[in-house]
């Protein structure tokens, strides 16, 4: 009965993708306990005996969120390789060069597993440091783990969603946050003042962006002259939303927002198609950040459609390892893979900048020192500016972009709105109102 009981806590858990430090930990408590011999031992570094400096790499290869793990092995390989060129890392307390080995591992897109398997990095392999991208449900649970066993650790995702595990010593985030991505959607949707009647449908799913979407959304649009018409949370793997969109179709909604996972806004927008359900402009977190998404929706459903961009080939910025542009980065990927770039690629490496800066600082292994050197980062970086505050925390940049038919590829994301981030130019006018 325990054991059928725990199991149906954890399904409910990665299907709401409500992950907070103390709910997990109650979870995964017991097995981490076990995984270290039912001891507490403080953490020794190996990096020494074994020659070469160890960095667990939890992310989602498989599963719903895989889009988002998708480049993660790339580049933490280009980036070990750039690294290693010489040598390695000169680590001063041993007098020598060390080189960098990444340990990828694959969470699943499942919470527990995410935690299980930062715990085997760190009570077993002995990482020396840990780093992972994208979405509370695989960071926030990687996080812990690091909190707990005092390693530490690099992130990449929406502060409001990782902070929901918080606060953190020795994890240390560098992303956008939910305010500037609400203040950059309104905006876009300014462009059109007078254009649109500034109603707009809200579509969060129940997890901790969507949770947190749709506690900050209200405030910022009422204070901007728009009008919220709030449906409520959704879970996972919904797939009738025509109570949601009979809904919009009353309230006389002309605008749709916000951050489902790519299946079920595929699901929802076909959904609005069929309803005869029209939005003049829909822009969606999350699920349309990907390629993949857009020619998942089929046809040409996704053309007008908007979304934050958090990193493209277009952004002026550069490697801090070898001096590649944004551009020189998305196109090894390309030829290496034969596959179009995607965000995440560009968070992925400035992991591994950030990696390699902090481990020359620190000139140690010594996971306090290490730790210290994280949060005195002051680096430019291929994703932009990497400043840490007393929070932890560091802010990226974010401009807003809009799918249309491509000439290379299927779907491309054109950059047409940059008034938040003006450094980063854009590539195309929007268009207005979505084709239907």
């Amino acid at each position: 009965m325990a054991e059928k009981k725990k199991k149906g806590m954890n399904e409910e858990n990665v299907r709401q993708g409500a992950i907070t430090r103390r709910r997990f930990m109650k979870w995964v408590g017991s097995a981490g306990i076990a995984a270290a011999g039912g001891s507490m031992v403080p953490r020794i570094s190996r990096a020494a005996e074994r020659d070469y400096i160890l960095v667990g790499h939890p992310m989602a290869s498989t599963g719903p969120l895989a889009p988002f793990g998708e480049t993660g092995a790339f580049a933490g390989e280009l980036g070990a390789t750039e690294i290693n060129k010489a040598g390695g890392i000169f680590i001063k307390e041993l007098g020598k060069r060390l080189p960098i080995r990444m340990k990828p591992v694959d969470s699943e897109s499942d919470p527990t597993k995410a935690g299980d398997v930062a715990s085997k990095l760190i009570l077993q392999d002995k990482v020396d440091m840990m780093f992972v991208m994208s979405t509370p449900a695989t960071a926030n649970p990687v996080s812990a783990m690091c909190e707990r066993y005092e390693v530490p650790c690099v992130t990449g995702l929406p502060y409001e969603g990782w902070m929901t595990g918080g606060p953190y010593k020795w994890t240390f985030n560098y992303f956008f946050n939910i305010n500037q991505m609400v203040d950059l959607f309104i905006g876009m949707w300014d462009e059109w003042a007078g254009k649109t009647n500034k109603v707009v449908g809200g579509i969060w799913p129940n997890d901790p962006d969507g949770i947190t979407l749709a506690e900050i959304f209200p405030k910022k649009l009422q204070a901007a002259g728009y009008k919220l018409i709030d449906v409520g949370r959704h879970p996972f793997g919904m797939q009738d939303f025509t109570a949601f969109i009979n809904t919009w179709k009353k309230e006389k909604v002309e605008i749709i927002t916000g951050a489902p996972i790519p299946p079920d806004f595929a699901v929802l927008w076909k959904q609005c198609k069929q309803n005869a359900f029209y939005p003049k402009i829909a822009t969606i977190a999350k699920a349309l950040l990907f390629p993949s998404a857009a020619e998942a929706l089929g046809g040409n459903l996704a053309q007008g459609i908007t979304s934050e961009i958090w990193w493209s080939p277009m952004h002026p910025f550069k490697s801090s390892l070898s001096g590649i542009s944004s551009k020189q980065l998305a196109d090894a990927w390309t030829a290496k893979t034969k596959r179009q770039w995607t965000q995440p690629l560009g968070g992925d490496y400035a992991g591994m900048e950030i990696i390699a800066d902090v481990l020359k600082r620190a000139g140690s292994l010594d996971k306090n020192k290490i730790r210290e050197a994280i949060s005195k980062t002051n680096l430019g970086t291929i994703f932009g500016h990497i400043k840490f505050n007393e929070k932890n925390y560091a802010q990226t940049p974010l401009v807003g972009g809009q799918w249309v038919k491509g000439k290379k590829w299927p779907w491309e994301l054109e950059i047409t709105f940059n008034k938040t981030n003006p450094e980063i130019p854009t590539t195309a006018k929007m268009i207005f109102p979505m084709p239907k």
